[in-house]
């Protein structure tokens, strides 16, 4: 969808703060954990995804993800452990990441409450990730996500987790970052849509 070449940041800072997000589950059995999905505006706006690296000991082997992970003890707030983690998988500085907010919590099938935090980055490092936890890192421009979650008809039903998934090349996005995606994507659709 060409119009979502034309998403700025002032539409991206007026649905992330203006909409409504998911809250956090109400039980308390759920270890906590923050990432973020980075954005950088190149030609047009483009999402950063990891890929986990393949190691069968790991739960989240060869999945797709943002970077992120749980607090550390001097971590002050969940957009620092975002931050922080950031920084260590992928060597971007948070002074080179403008926090936009938190577009909710997300719960994963393994107890994880996932915080997710929307940055945009001003690319002014060069990504250095730790190769024992990434295999790669893929850009994925904003406007393919967009078509895909339209063709898909997710822009009509949200789908159940088995169909919520967002291919791409190689790789699928799906689990708790296609349920961030989605969120996303749906809270962006209607400024995209005003743009015709």
């Amino acid at each position: 969808m060409e119009l979502a070449n034309n998403i700025s940041f002032d539409i991206i800072k007026k649905v992330v703060t203006e909409s409504n997000h998911p809250v956090p589950p109400v039980s308390g059995s759920f270890m906590q954990a923050s990432v973020l999905a980075l954005l950088s505006f190149e030609k047009e706006p483009v999402l950063l995804f990891i890929k986990k690296a393949d190691d069968e000991r790991y739960a989240w082997s060869g999945q797709m993800a943002f970077p992120g992970g749980h607090a550390d003890p001097e971590d002050i707030n969940r957009e620092e452990t975002a931050l922080r983690e950031l920084e260590e998988e992928m060597g971007i500085d948070k002074k080179n990441v403008e926090l936009v907010g938190s577009i909710g919590h997300f719960s994963t099938i393994n107890n994880r409450e996932i915080e997710t935090f929307i940055g945009i980055w001003n690319r002014k490092d060069e990504i250095l990730f730790d190769k024992s936890e990434i295999s790669r890192v893929i850009p994925i421009p904003l406007s393919y996500l967009v078509s895909i979650h339209i063709k898909k008809g997710f822009n009509k039903q949200k789908p159940d987790t088995y169909h919520l998934t967002y291919p791409f090349e190689d790789v699928v996005i799906w689990g708790a970052t296609a349920k961030m995606i989605f969120h996303f994507i749906d809270i962006l659709l209607p400024e995209i849509n005003q743009l015709d």
